[in-house]
């Protein structure tokens, strides 16, 4: 049975970019701009979860400070 949501902890990236870290899970993936990250976590999940057992719903956690500006 799918679950309903993951949820991924973002963070700006030492190197430049963002991170983007599941919580419970074992995924991980980087871009350098925040619309880029979007798309590399849905793809990152479509990866890791088999067919009807991804989540439908995808949070990204973001820190204020981590926000572009």
């Amino acid at each position: 049975m799918a679950q309903s949501e993951i949820i991924f902890a973002v963070q700006e990236s030492p190197e430049g970019g963002y991170e983007a870290r599941a919580l419970g899970h074992s995924i991980f993936t980087q871009a350098d701009s925040m619309e880029e990250l979007k798309t590399m976590v849905r793809d990152a999940v479509s990866c890791h979860f088999a067919d009807g057992e991804k989540p439908n719903i995808i949070r990204l956690h973001t820190p204020l400070a981590a926000l572009p500006r």
